[in-house]
Formats: C-alpha cells, sequence, structure tokens
C-alpha cells in the first residue's frame, strides 16, 4: 500500500550559488561521503531527501545528515536511514521506499514511493 509520494526539482546552478555563499550547508544538508560529489550530484541528493520528507507528509523527527543516497550493485538509487529518522520511518510503518533521481539541462529531480507491505 502506498503511504506517501513525493517529488523535488532543483535549480543546479542556484543550488550550487547557495552551497558557494554558505559553505556550511554541505555538512548541515549531507553525510560526509555524500560531500565528496559533484555538485550536480548533490543537487539530485537533496532533491531525493526533499521528495523523501515529502512522501513522509513532514520533517518532524527527521534530519538530513541521517539520510544518505547509496546504491545497489546494479546502480539504482537507495536511502540508507540513520538515528530517529529511521525510527520515523518504521514507526510510520514504512517498509519500503523507491527512489527515481536524475538531473541533466540544469535540473536536478527526485520522485520517492513511500510504501507499506500489509500482513496478511
Amino acid at each position: 500500500m502506498i503511504m506517501g509520494t513525493g517529488v523535488d526539482l532543483v535549480d543546479i546552478a542556484r543550488f550550487e550559488r547557495s552551497v558557494t555563499r554558505t559553505p556550511r550547508l554541505l555538512s548541515r544538508l549531507f553525510t560526509e561521503s555524500e560531500q565528496q560529489l559533484k555538485l550536480s550530484s548533490l543537487a539530485a541528493r537533496y532533491a531525493a531527501k526533499e521528495a523523501l520528507i515529502k512522501a513522509l507528509g513532514g520533517s518532524d523527527g527527521v534530519y538530513w545528515t541521517e539520510i544518505e543516497i547509496g546504491a545497489e550493485p546494479s546502480g539504482k538509487p537507495l536511502f540508507v536511514l540513520y538515528g530517529s529518522t529511521a525510527a520515523v520511518v518504521a514507526e510510520r510503518g514504512i517498509t519500503t521506499l523507491h527512489l527515481s533521481m536524475t538531473h541533466d539541462a540544469g535540473l536536478a529531480i527526485a520522485y520517492v514511493i513511500a510504501e507499506r507491505t500489509d500482513a496478511a
């Protein structure tokens, strides 16, 4: 059963200007391993984190640095959640998070579906 959906679109140039103007944003928004990526990839991850918050229905108990975007061996992106953020997702009964993201032509977009598997 789908519990929520979220989508977010980021203007990469605007995101880069924000990070240049306020470098602390990197440590406030991204895990240490994410901070090593190119800014266009970070913009897509920012969109993914925003889309996740929308799919959850709000940000109570959710912290940016407790959300990491990883990848399966195939390259498919996935969420790696830590701490209270992982607890919030579990408390809401969400068992699967589907993530799609891309960046091209100066834009980054991410789409999230939060799903609960009902016991039979």
